[in-house]
Parts: structure tokens; sequence; C-alpha cells
């Protein structure tokens, strides 16, 4: 248990890694109204506080609206978040869409969910958004989320690719906001607990255990041990990138690239021997 002391340092902690995300990407503006998806664990949770307080203390004004998508899953618990919003005084919407059934029936047994899963919730909460008139969305993935992808995807897609902090979705309509993307899981678990949030636990993704990221998490976690702060230096490189110094030719043009002395005549292999 935090005393009040540690609480408030790892309040603040977490606050100025949102307020660094805001202000880095140019996350929030005058006028937005921000959908923020709330799953009802402990990450959308803690983005949601997160958000409360910077509307609060910004010196630009913008909306708030809650959304959960009820998936239908056995045993969810309805009335918890309805009953923490109205607590918190937080404008929601709830929307139902059996999208349980859906992946259990296509997804083979043994097979991992998420996919299949995260398409359908992510499209119908776009639905949402549009429905909505808001101008940003805000999903609560935290930096470990963003270091695993990028792994996951070295390691299973052939390709050096992570979560944005701030993307427009494919189809131009929405921009999606990760305003968590500077904090640690740690830390959002910790305060998380502090803060006594009534987590809802997911009986999807959350019963596979031997899922890929949970490969590269434990992984990750192995290398913290030896190396402590290798996960900070390797969150650091993420914004350090040098294209020139990658392979990638769409982008660097590695082809039309030449020396300094490309237009000066230039002697012969056999007369620099000599």
């Amino acid at each position: 248990m935090l005393n009040s002391t540690d609480f408030i340092k790892l309040e603040k902690r977490i606050r100025k890694g949102v307020w660094k995300a805001i202000y880095d990407y140019n996350m929030i503006e005058e006028g937005d109204k921000i959908m923020v998806c709330l799953s009802g664990g402990k990450d959308s949770y803690t983005m949601l506080d997160a958000l409360l307080h910077v509307q609060v203390a910004a010196p630009f004004n913008f909306e708030i609206i809650a959304v959960n998508l009820d998936q239908k899953q056995p045993g969810f618990p309805e009335h918890v978040l309805p009953e923490y919003l109205e607590e918190m005084k937080v404008p929601y919407k709830i929307i139902e869409r059996d999208t349980y059934s859906i992946v259990k029936e296509k997804v083979p047994e043994g097979k991992t969910t998420c996919s299949l899963c995260s398409r359908l919730r992510r499209g119908t909460l776009y639905g949402a958004a549009k429905e909505l008139k808001v101008t940003k969305i805000a999903l609560g993935h935290h930096r470990d989320d963003l270091i695993e992808t990028l792994f996951l995807n070295m390691f299973f897609a052939g390709k050096m690719e992570s979560m944005p902090a701030k993307y427009r979705t494919d189809n131009g309509e929405h921009v999606v906001i990760r305003p968590l993307a500077n904090c640690k899981e740690a830390d959002i678990q910790q305060y998380s607990e502090a803060k006594a949030y009534p987590i809802i636990p997911c009986t999807l993704c959350g019963s596979q255990p031997n899922l890929q990221r949970q490969v590269v998490k434990r992984m990750l976690r192995k290398w913290d041990e030896e190396y402590p702060g290798r996960s900070e230096i390797i969150f650091t490189s993420m914004s350090n990138i040098a294209p020139s110094h990658m392979m990638d030719q769409a982008l660097f043009d590695f082809e039309n690239l030449q020396s300094k002395i490309a237009d000066k005549e230039v002697p012969e292999f056999g007369e620099l021997l000599s």
C-alpha cells in the first residue's frame, strides 16, 4: 500500500507523462471532443483520470465522453461502468454489440482471438465516433505496449513498426491519440491499485497465456532484470530514428546518394594502385 507521499509522486509522474505526450504530439486542441475508450481495465481508467485532470488544468477547453463497448461476454457486470461514470459525473455512452459470439464462432479452439476481436471492436468504436461527432479517439495503450508492439512486428511480421502516439485512421475520418504513450505499465498498475478502480477482466484475450505478446513481455521483463533501464533505452530509440542508417528505400533516397566529389574527375582504380 502506498503512503500519501509516494502516491502523490506516482500521480505526478503519470500526469507529467500525459502532459508531455499531449504537447509533443499536439494531441488535444481548443474545442476538441475526445472519445475516451473505456474498457474497464487499469489502463483506460488511468487514462480517463489523467484526461479529467488535464481538462481542469489545461489552458484550452475540450469535451470528454467515455465510451464502452459491451461485447456481451458471459458474466460481464453491466452495472459497473455506468455507476462509476455517473459517480464521476462523466458523460458516457454504452454500446452493446455481441462481438463475443462472433469471435468464439469464427476463431478455432486454441487460436488467438485478439486479431478478430480487435478489428470488430475498432470498427464499432469508429462508428460510434462518427455518430457522436468526436474529433479525437483516445486509447489507453502505454509505453510498454508500444515497445512490445515494436518487437512483435520485428519478430513475427518482418517490419519495424509500433503504435504511434497519434495517427489518422486509414479512411482519414478519425484521429486517434494515446495519451499514456510515455507512462510505464508498472506505474499504471500501482496507480490503479491505489485508486481501487472497479476492474472488469476480459474473458477473451485475458484467458490466453501463450499469446505472442505475452512471450515478448516476458522477454523484455527478463532483459530489464538483467540490465536495468533497458526498456527506457529502447523507448528513447523509438524517437531517435536515422532513416539513412536503416535499409528502407521508401524513407531514404539511397539510389541517388552521391559523394561530394561525384562531379569531379575521379582516377581509375588502376591509377590509384600505381
